[in-house]
């Protein structure tokens, strides 16, 4: 039976938030026996190709992913340049399950820093995510998820509509279904706030 594989990982690629380079984090894993290890870095995939070839030669299997901000459309846009600081937008996992969801990736993170306003830090619209999603992978937990700082804040509505909307996207789609137990967990107040994509 495969062992523990950790899903969000920082290298030394994300700025101020992970210390261990690519190398560093090839032998921990094979030393804690993971057969796969996925890197998150939070707004860029600058070590996607180095974390494929080591990875692969440690013998673990590399997954691709990225952490992102977006924008849900349900709060303020927040100040504009000089008069405070900038809207802090939930952060969703998003991981590559095949090629075509790794190209997905890409493009959605180029979109993140180049549609994005001067004044605004790199996101995604949750629009942008309708026809990028299918070879994707989305996890929505930790307390900067769009979730969690939600139920956190109390706002059961607002964790059910996001929960709901990434259901939509992310959701289980065998036999073109798009409802599913994660759905019914949803609308039920708040009481279980994850959808099953973790």
């Amino acid at each position: 039976m495969p062992g523990f594989v950790h899903l969000h990982v920082h290298s030394s690629y994300s700025l101020l938030e992970g210390a261990l380079t690519i190398a560093r984090l090839a032998e921990l894993a094979k030393a804690d026996r993971q057969p796969a290890l996925a890197l998150t870095d939070t707004d860029n995939m600058f070590g996607a190709l180095e974390f494929s070839d080591k990875m692969a030669a440690a013998g673990i299997q590399p997954i691709i992913g990225c952490a992102l901000a977006i924008d849900f459309l349900d709060q303020d846009s927040g100040p504009r340049p000089g008069t405070g600081p900038m809207l802090e937008r939930p952060r969703i996992v998003l991981l590559a399950a095949r090629e075509s969801g790794y190209r997905s990736l890409m493009r959605l993170n180029s979109r993140a820093f180049l549609e994005t306003e001067p004044n605004e830090q790199p996101h995604l619209k949750l629009a942008w995510l309708e026809d990028e999603s299918a070879g994707l992978i989305a996890l929505t937990g930790g307390p900067g998820g769009p979730l969690d700082a939600a139920v956190l804040a109390g706002q059961a509505q607002l964790a059910n509509g996001r929960c709901e909307a990434l259901q939509r996207l992310f959701g289980d789609r065998r036999a073109g279904s798009r409802s599913s137990p994660a759905t019914n967990r949803c609308s039920r107040a708040g009481r279980t706030t994850r959808p099953m994509m973790r």
